[in-house]
This record gives structure tokens, sequence and C-alpha cells, in this order.
């Protein structure tokens, strides 16, 4: 054995020991298995990657002491990038230089500055540098795609844990749900998951009863996730063959029903549109898929009549909640005036005791949150991404790699016209991550369909990153 050798086994041995006499044997093992799970995220980190897409996907805010609570989640994302800045300080990983990207890290530089006046200018209680550091850390996903995805293989290992944590996430919710159509009994799940703020949680539920429960807490934060997930499911499921077939089609059928109990109106309507544009470009089987959407929430419909009292009112001028939502937009030019370098990260909108109100939709809550110049850096980074991903060609026959393009992109779009009804995809925290992160998974299938000649994105060259094809013969 050599001296390395020798003092790692003794250093395991001490902190072992140290374990059993400071914790239970119960938690000593526990705390082992994390230590040796970390261990091996930071030697592999796309296996950190794929476990943020399952935690993110399954238990999103399930959270975990370490000196501070942080969601799994997120400490799952942060070691992934702790086992990518080695390499990428040594050259084995090449930074991506698309334009996106580039203006990403302008969007996160300059949030300093409203992080700071929001330091300065909120006079309440809560912890600004640790809330900006998620929101960061979030955004991040954006660059993990092209660092820790250089081939088909590991990019289908991420897709896979998302779908897998996705479908996990429906059997548990749509189960609990069928059993006592009460979103009440979904708690003590949460509880066991070490969920924050039990109390916000219960408030939630109560308040929402009669619609499906799930570990994304709200009922609109379960319809934007399905709304960014269903199409990449559905679509990969199309170009796939055995297993992975019945997967993606599994997640995209239970996700259709799934949504509907959610009754979240942007997501719902978000996702009727995005299925009229490509009905619109002809894309593979768009027809059958409105068909078989309309069967499907007809037959729900029939099966669960409450659901026809519910869908009746969701989208009445006279709702309660379209009617704070109105609300909402009258007032918020004086949150303007109140905070024009933005809000910043202590608390989110709207500000304790200042008589404010929050805004339901994606742009205008970067302007409360980072000003207009933030909410126009997010734009443009959007318009970077649509220029460089959007279809140049006809949505003609799918092969994986297509598959994957237009599954990513129809969920972002979805994703992103949920911001018309609500502020979800800018600052709610993990969420976010899996935007940024299927958006890095679309550019990257985007330059490798340029770089391919493929007609549907020829026209353009790859702004990111070169691939390189591994059967292409050397000249």
């Amino acid at each position: 054995m050599t001296p390395l050798n020798r003092a790692l086994a003794l250093s395991c041995g001490l902190l072992f020991g140290g374990l059993l006499a400071l914790l239970s044997p119960a938690a000593a093992a526990l705390a082992l298995a994390a230590a040796c799970a970390g261990v091996a995220v930071l030697r592999a980190p796309l296996l950190g990657l794929a476990l943020f897409g399952l935690a993110a996907t399954l238990a999103p805010y399930a959270t975990v002491q370490l000196g501070v609570r942080v969601t799994v989640s997120e400490a799952l994302l942060g070691l992934a990038w702790l086992g990518a800045l080695p390499r990428l300080a040594v050259g084995l990983l090449q930074w991506p230089r698309g334009r996106a990207e580039e203006l990403l890290l302008w969007l996160m530089a300059f949030s300093l500055l409203p992080f700071l006046a929001g330091q300065l200018m909120v006079q309440a209680d809560g912890n600004g540098p640790v809330n900006w550091a998620r929101w960061l850390l979030n955004l991040s996903a954006l660059f993990l795609a092209p660092l820790l995805l250089p081939d088909e293989r590991s990019r289908d290992r991420l897709i896979v844990t998302l779908l897998l944590g996705t479908l996990a996430m429906l059997l548990l919710s749509i189960g609990y749900f069928l059993k006592d159509r009460d979103a009440n009994s979904f708690i003590p799940v949460l509880e066991k998951l070490r969920y924050a703020h039990p109390e916000a949680v219960r408030d939630i539920f109560s308040a929402n009863y009669t619609r499906m429960a799930s570990p994304w807490v709200h009922p609109n934060l379960t319809g934007g996730a399905l709304a960014l997930f269903l199409p990449l499911a559905f679509f990969y499921g199309l170009a796939q063959r055995g297993w992975r077939r019945l997967l993606g089609l599994t997640v995209a059928l239970l996700g259709a029903a799934g949504l509907l109990f959610s009754i979240s109106r942007g997501a719902i309507v978000s996702l009727a549109l995005v299925l009229l544009w490509l009905s619109w470009r002809r894309a593979p089987h768009a027809g059958r898929i409105i068909g078989l959407a309309a069967a499907l929430v007809l037959a729900l419909v029939l099966f669960y009549p409450p659901l026809q009292e519910r869908l009746a009112t969701t989208f009445s001028a006279s709702n309660a909640s379209t009617e704070i939502r109105m609300d909402e937009y009258r007032r918020f030019p004086d949150a303007m005036r109140a905070y024009p370098l933005g809000l910043g990260f202590k608390v989110d909108p709207p500000p304790p005791d200042s008589g404010l109100l929050g805004i339901s939709n994606l742009w205008l809550n970067y302007v409360y949150k980072l000003g207009a110049p933030g909410m126009l850096l997010f734009v443009a980074v959007t318009v970077a991404w649509w220029r460089e991903a959007r279809p140049r060609g006809p949505l003609s026959a799918l092969d994986p790699e297509r598959a994957i393009w237009l599954g990513t992109l129809s969920g972002l779009l979805a994703a992103l016209l949920t911001g018309l009804f609500d502020h979800y995809y800018s600052f709610t925290m993990v969420l976010i991550g899996l935007f940024w992160l299927l958006m890095g998974v679309n550019l990257q299938a985007a330059r490798r369909l340029a770089g391919r000649g493929d007609p549907l994105l020829s026209a353009v060259a790859p702004s990111g990153p070169k691939t390189v094809d591994p059967k292409a013969k050397p000249r």
C-alpha cells in the first residue's frame, strides 16, 4: 500500500469513527453515503448534472443541511460545477462562446447593481447574498449543457433522468389526487422530503385543495414544469425505440392529465398555442397531437365531473385570480417608481409593509427585480437563442437529433408563453435552472443540426463551439 493510500484509508477511518461518535449509526451511515456520493459527483460532474435533473423534476424543493439549508437540487448543481471547474481550468473542457451565452453573462454581471441597490433600499429581513447566489447558480445551468454533454450518449443520459424524475413526480401526484382529491393529503409527503416553510405549503394547499398537489407545491408551478417537459417527452418518445419510447410517451400522456388536474390556465393556453404553431409549421404528428389532446380533455371531463365546473370558471373574466392579476397591472407603475433600480434579491415582490402588489408577468417581474435594463438583457438572451435555434426549413421527418431540438424548442416556447400569465420562469429557483438547462440542450442540438448541414437550420452558421464528427476522416 502506497503512503497516499495509507493516508486516505486513515482519513476515512477517522472520518467514519468521528461520525459514529457524534451521530447515531443510521445518521452516520446516511452522512457517509452522502459524502461518497459527493466524491463521485466531483469525479464525474456529468453524474451531478444527471442527478440534478432527477432531483429537480421529482422533488425540486427537498432540502438538506450543509451549514445552511439548501435544496438537494441546487446542491447537486453546485457539485457539478465543482467537478467541472478544475477540468475547465486545465483545458479539458471548452467554454461555450455562443451569443446567447455571452449575453447571459452580461445579465449575470449586471444583476450586481440591483442586488446592491436592493440591499440598501429594501427594509426587510431576507438573505440577499444567498438569494442572489442561488439565482446565479440556476442561470449557470445554461453553460453546463455544452460543457458536460459532449456526445449524444451523455445527453441521452441527462434526458432520461429528466423524464424519469418527471414520471415519478406524476405517478406520485396523480396517485394522491385520485385517491383523496384533496391537496392537503399531500402535505405529509412534503414533510418527509424536508420542504421548507410548511406553513406556506399548508396555506397554498388549503386555498387550492381541489387542484392536484405535487412536489412543485403550487399548481401553477406544476403546470409550468409540465409545459416545459411535455413536448420533449412526446418528441423524444416518437424518435426512440424500446423502453425509451415507452418512457417518453408515458410521460407525455400522464403529463397531459396532470396539467388538466392542476388547472393551470397559463400552461394550458401556452401549450395549446405551441400546438397550433407546430401544426402551422406542419411538424410531424402535430394534427394527431391536437386530436389526442382534445380526446383526453373530453375523457377527463367525463371521468371527473367536478372538473367541468372548474374548467367553466377558470377562464372567466370574473374569476378571482383574473381580477387580482388586473389589479397588479394597474398598480405596477407604483412599484417601478418606488424601486427604479429594481427590488434586488433581499425579498420577493411585493416588499413587506409597502402597500404594493406583485406582478404575474415574466418580463415585468424582471423589471420589478432588476429594473428595465435587466429585463432588456433577458429579452436579448432569448432573442439570441431564438435567432440561432429557430427553424429555417420544413419540419419534416424526425430523427433523434431533430426530436430533441424540436422537443426542447417547443417546451421553451411554451415556458415563455406562460410568462404572459405568470412570473415563475424569472426568479423561481430550481424551475429556472431546468429552463436554462433545456435552453443549453436546445442550442447544442441546433448547432449540431446546423453543423451537419440539416435544412432545418443550415441557413445559420453555429456560433457556439464547433462539434466534430467522430466518423469523419482526416484530410
